[in-house]
């Protein structure tokens, strides 16, 4: 049984999309709808060309990442220029970073490079955002474990409603090396980008309503994206994503914390 409870609502203008055997979000519809069967392979992040080039090079996997999912849901916005306000959530933050700071702090040599500590930091993705698109609008940074994909969610709605302005939600997961692996695995790197709007435009192709519910998340019946789905908290989302790649109204549950979910009405 749901509970009762408000409803917060924005309308869709855009998605990206880039994960293990999800190339982007036009070439993962096929999968999401069932016309193409989902083949698991390596995420390949494309090089982030709009960053200058001593940017480029200092860029963690989970900053490219970024900018890939980012950049593709401007694209098939057709915002181009936009000037959005931004919300990025990550489970973990930069796990190969993090990884290579502890093994340095292990070490006799405790030096560590100007690069490692700037990307060590939890918004270094929006600081390289920024840079890439020039942007001067607002950003928060979220973390929250299992639940980031649904928290950056309903952070961006909350701008959405409260500001009355677009703005673009950025969910990504990059994996830790063993040891961290181990207790965190995260199995390759896998983001979500979505585009939210106050109003109805020639941009919008889905309206939705989101409230809390105590429901079951919806599951996957192809096992491979079920077990990618489980796998990388951002891809929670994909659930919402198939709704949209089917172009059909109906509800969908996605998983928040262990005893509250979200509930999202999908108009198209």
């Amino acid at each position: 049984m749901s509970t009762k409870s408000t409803y917060m609502q924005a309308y869709i203008e855009g998605v990206g999309l880039l994960g293990p055997g999800l190339t982007s979000w036009l070439s993962s519809q096929a999968i999401l709808t069932g016309l193409q069967h989902y083949q698991p392979s390596k995420t390949v992040i494309p090089a982030p060309e709009l960053l200058p080039i001593a940017e480029r090079r200092r860029a963690s996997d989970i900053v490219k990442l970024t900018l890939a999912t980012s950049l593709e849901a401007i694209a098939t916005a057709g915002l181009q220029e936009e000037n959005l306000a931004s919300v990025f959530s990550f489970s973990n933050g930069d796990g190969f970073n993090c990884h290579t700071i502890c093994e340095m702090l292990a070490s006799e040599d405790r030096q560590i490079s100007p690069t490692r500590f700037h990307n060590s930091v939890h918004n270094a993705a929006a600081g390289y955002w920024s840079i890439a698109t020039g942007t001067m609008a607002t950003s928060s940074v979220l973390c929250a474990f299992d639940a980031s994909f649904g928290a950056g969610l309903l952070d961006a709605l909350t701008q959405v409603v409260v500001d009355g302005t677009r703005c673009i939600l950025m969910a990504s997961d990059t994996p830790y090396p063993e040891p961290m692996f181990t207790n965190r695995p995260i199995p390759d790197n896998c983001g979500i980008a979505l585009i939210l709007a106050p109003q109805a435009s020639k941009k919008t192709f889905a309206k939705i309503k989101v409230s809390l519910t105590n429901d079951q998340a919806d599951r996957f019946d192809d096992v491979a994206l079920e077990a990618l789905r489980m796998a990388i908290p951002a891809a929670r989302g994909l659930p919402l994503l198939q709704a949209f790649a089917q172009q059909q109204s109906r509800r969908v549950v996605l998983d928040y914390f262990d005893d509250m979910r979200l509930a999202i009405e999908v108009s198209i």
